[in-house]
């Protein structure tokens, strides 16, 4: 069984996810900790209701972006942290705690990569920048996470239709319920040992 360590910045939607598929059975792993960058995150409340620890880590505690990186990757260290994984975290990661965790690290995004993505694409925006677009797909990806912003391997991808009444709300929330489905099944296959990467392309078995 492998220990997750989760790290968030709001709601924890997804954190609720793979705590609702790890008690079913469903992923062979446990959450070790969860990790805020925002005091008043409600994912550290789901997390006190499981009885996972969590902690909230205030950057401006931190002379830098490298520190406060580096007091992360000892928190996680010191809960022998296999997988890390961002369900919402709005923090850019530091090369270190990139290289520590090389092929280690699961991000998910709210569109299919390469549309929609990469520096500033996060949140209502991606919607709002398909909608504007006016594709007749959109969708989910889980990718691991490397240097780049939303630029790391593909693990998978999952479809979601865009209708002609959508709003950047009704199409968030399709989508939203997309992300619950497709995360818990990118760290399944993960906790299984189930992914092999060849260069950029991820094999699933």
């Amino acid at each position: 069984m492998l220990n997750i360590g989760v790290l968030i910045s709001g709601g924890g939607t997804n954190l609720q996810s793979l705590i609702d598929h790890i008690n079913s059975g469903y992923i062979n792993g446990k959450i070790a900790a969860v990790i805020s960058n925002k005091k008043d995150a409600f994912g550290l409340k789901r997390a006190e209701r499981e009885k996972i620890e969590s902690l909230w880590i205030d950057r401006k505690s931190y002379d830098s972006d490298e520190e406060y990186n580096r007091r992360i990757i000892d928190e996680l260290k010191a809960r022998d942290v296999d997988l890390v994984v961002l369900a919402g975290y709005l923090k850019v990661l530091s090369e270190e705690f990139i290289r520590e965790y090389k092929n280690r690290i699961i991000n998910i995004h709210p569109s299919l990569i390469p549309s929609f993505c990469g520096k500033g694409y996060y949140g209502e925006r991606v919607h709002e920048e398909a909608l504007k677009y006016g594709v007749k797909y959109t969708g989910v990806t889980v990718h691991f996470v490397d240097e780049g912003t939303d630029t790391g391997p593909i693990i998978l991808q999952r479809v979601v239709e865009v209708k002609e009444d959508d709003t950047v709300e009704t199409l968030k929330e399709r989508v939203l319920k997309v992300e619950h489905q497709a995360l818990p099944e990118a760290v399944r296959l993960y906790c299984e040992g189930n992914i092999k990467l060849d260069g950029r392309k991820v094999i699933i078995w």
